[in-house]
């Protein structure tokens, strides 16, 4: 009884509801229509059905990637495969080019514009990410994590190996006449410049104060966004060092200068390292304020890892810190790379200068190298390929040059030697980016 109490209930409310539903209830009308009547209703309603399901699938399709995907989004996707490819295949840099890449493929997935998916619109979470880019955020937190890896007793104990690092960056006002020339304002130049000292955090440092698409010019102009550009040219160019580098070595350096050892470096003191990062901070400083976020930072993490008495933030900081900073850097300069942006005239001029650039600041370090040379007699010279290390891709740099020394002697060790320089270009870089940041900003 309980049961059947239940079934009628639900029958009754059936009833009821049926009008809401847009069932017709009335028995009378449907016997009294027509048959062709009838059938027509059917046949109506089975064509809107069909029709509002192809709406439907359309509309979904409209939505789709492949209904929003343009060529330079196709190009760029297999730009960042490429990266990724470089990266795994050949170790070119894995720990940027395999971010970089995924994230130049995330910057051109094809989307509806107005849903705040894209890197460039607001509210999107890829542009919460990316501010961190636009306003400089990354770059002192990677040189932080620089700071705390890096051992300057090299450049301790053979100072004057420092001015291999500042002749490099003559690829950094180069390339700043060779913007100015092919039509960049003063303020665009400038950041592109610094692609010249292969040094990605601090092209993303200097590009986000001068090119960041926000500054007013004084004739009422804004400058162009050159952020993505400037830095994807200058994190290619550090991972094709390996590349880049060897030819021009051979080049310009002979078999005897090759095979020149260099006496070992003297033993520096724990007391020597812990003065340096301070001594080094005020100078550097001093000389360039507008570089204290990366310098400050930069001696700040080799202060940590000096000192003795905070190996746990140095250990952070030179680990799970720069790791999770590398990542969303990466990530995000790639994704700026979106194609309706990315693909431009700009952008290739960047390119090739980027590259002539890198040639120009080897150039430089080996030659000054050389010439320093004849100012120093017997054990005291120095083998020309370390002035390759100039340039600031650290570490890499310094390893192309120890593997093109072993090639000419395998008993030549010419690391220790090498990484002089190569911190040396950190230190030159940033102090450059302050320079022009001072006189552009």
């Amino acid at each position: 009884m309980k049961k059947l109490f239940i079934i009628f209930s639900v029958l009754s409310l059936l009833v009821f509801i049926r009008p809401a539903l847009g069932i017709n209830t009335s028995s009378t009308t449907q016997t009294t229509l027509p048959d062709t009547t009838v059938e027509q209703v059917e046949e109506n309603s089975s064509e809107s059905f069909i029709h509002e399901a192809f709406n439907g699938i359309k509309q979904f399709y409209s939505y789709t990637g492949f209904a929003n995907a343009a060529g330079g989004n196709l190009i760029m996707i297999f730009i960042g495969i490429i990266f990724i490819y470089l990266g795994i295949k050949f170790d070119y840099e894995p720990l940027l080019l395999i971010p970089i890449g995924t994230g130049v493929i995330l910057g051109n997935i094809p989307f509806v514009a107005g849903n705040q998916t894209g890197i460039y619109e607001t509210g999107s979470v890829l542009n919460y990410l990316y501010f961190g880019v636009v306003k400089g955020i990354y770059p002192p937190l990677i040189f932080l994590g620089i700071g705390a890896m890096t051992d300057f007793s090299s450049l301790i104990a053979n100072p004057k190996l420092m001015l291999l690092g500042a002749a490099a960056q003559i690829g950094v006002f180069a390339t700043f006449l060779g913007a100015l020339y092919l039509g960049f304002n003063l303020p665009e130049a400038g950041a592109i410049g610094i692609i010249g000292g292969a040094d990605g955090p601090t092209a993303i440092f200097l590009s986000s104060k001068l090119a960041n698409g926000v500054n007013i010019l004084a004739d009422g102009t804004t400058v162009k966004n050159l952020i993505g550009p400037i830095a994807i040219a200058a994190y290619s160019y550090m991972a094709l060092v390996p590349v880049i580098q060897p030819p021009i070595m051979k080049l310009l350096t002979t078999k005897k200068e090759r095979l020149i050892r260099m006496k070992p470096p003297r033993a520096v003191s724990q007391k020597e390292k812990m003065i340096f990062p301070i001594v080094a901070l005020l100078l550097t400083t001093f000389i360039s304020p507008s570089a204290l976020p990366l310098l400050g930072m930069l001696f700040f993490g080799n202060l940590l890892k000096e000192s003795g008495r905070t190996e746990r933030l140095a250990d952070t900081a030179r680990t799970k810190l720069i790791d999770i900073v590398t990542i969303l850097l990466g990530v995000t300069v790639g994704a700026s790379t979106q194609a309706d942006i990315f693909i431009t005239k700009d952008s290739m001029l960047i390119f090739g200068l980027g590259a002539i650039s890198f040639v120009i600041a080897t150039t430089g370090g080996l030659l000054f190298a050389k010439f320093m040379n004849l100012f120093l007699k017997g054990n005291e010279k120095i083998n020309p390929l370390i002035g390759a290390a100039g340039v600031s891709a650290v570490p890499d740099s310094a390893r192309v040059v120890h593997a093109e020394g072993l090639k000419a002697d395998k008993n030549n060790y010419l690391l220790m030697h090498a990484m002089a320089p190569n911190v040396a270009g950190v230190i030159g870089s940033a102090i450059a980016a302050g320079i022009i940041l001072s006189f552009l900003g």
